[in-house]
């Protein structure tokens, strides 16, 4: 098994190696990976980290498609609400 910084735990390794691997499970380990990325982490630039290191050789498994997801989402920053939404001075 091959470990990348950003995949300590190899979650992203096992599950491109999971045969019948369905997107709901990618989904799973994939939310599993991003909780344990460490503080500060930018989550889109370790998602093209896992995409160079994986998703190239498996572009049609669905783990590929749910770090596309994931890049989607990361760069749709969403207005958080109550005090954390407001300006301050």
């Amino acid at each position: 098994m091959t470990k990348i910084e950003l995949d300590p735990k190899s979650l992203m390794n096992d599950a491109y190696h999971i045969d019948g691997i369905t997107p709901s499970e990618c989904r799973s380990i994939f939310l599993d990976w991003a909780l344990s990325l460490p503080a500060g982490q930018d989550s889109a630039s370790a998602i093209h980290v896992i995409l160079a290191k994986y998703g190239a050789t498996n572009p049609d498994h669905p783990m590929t498609e749910v770090l596309h997801q994931g890049l989607q989402a990361a760069a749709k920053p969403t207005r958080r609400g109550g005090w954390r939404g407001r300006k301050r001075d």
